[in-house]
């Protein structure tokens, strides 16, 4: 049995909380991890600041942010002492095109005889629009009320320096336009990601 961390990745509202949860279920002993459950939390911190809240300001960006992330990445590093698998749900927009931040995570999981796999989520920016208006979520509030700025500052491209022709698992593809795709791509990732964990 290899010890695995799984980051399942994209831009907002392309489905990464849906499958996250899907594929967690369909795999044995995996905690699950959602960086937007420390949203509580990051609330306060505006709060006590006094600042509005807003995840795409300035502020957000320098006293929240990469602390989020930090956390999230903590708890999974901790949980893999007690389990064989973790599913962490969040962007990591910028995390998983710095080959110096991946390699160095990868560091941190050789040491607990774990490896690590990325899924990038892929979906339409339309579809994203229109997912985003449906869930109605406080968070996505500054986005769509300046969508053109926000959706050009997105990068849908797949992040291709994780591509690694000796790994099976280490970047697999959700395609996740429709509901054919969804089905599709569970069935082939989930597949691969067993075979990769039961390898010995």
């Amino acid at each position: 049995m290899t010890k695995k961390l799984i980051i399942v990745t994209s831009p907002p509202a392309c489905g990464k909380t849906y499958i996250s949860k899907a594929l967690a279920k369909r795999l044995n002993h995996c905690v699950y991890l959602d960086k937007d459950t420390l949203i509580v939390l990051s609330k306060q911190i505006f709060k006590v600041a006094g600042e509005p809240y807003n995840r795409s300001s300035d502020f957000f960006e320098e006293h929240i942010r990469n602390y989020e992330y930090e956390c999230v990445v903590d708890l999974a590093l901790e949980a893999l002492e007690y389990d064989d698998i973790v599913l962490i749900n969040a962007p990591f927009t910028r995390e998983v095109r710095d080959v110096a931040y991946m390699d160095n995570l990868k560091e941190q999981l050789a040491k607990k005889g774990a490896t690590l796999s990325v899924i990038w989520v892929q979906t339409d920016p339309k579809i994203v629009h229109e997912r985003m208006i449906e869930r109605n979520s406080d968070r996505d509030t500054w986005k769509l009320e300046h969508w053109d700025e926000y959706i050009a500052s997105c990068n849908f491209n797949i992040p291709k320096e994780l591509d690694n022709a000796d790994s099976k698992d280490g970047l697999l593809i959700f395609k996740n336009n429709n509901e054919k795709e969804f089905e599709e791509s569970m069935v082939e990732i989930t597949g691969i990601l067993k075979e990769t964990i039961s390898a010995s």
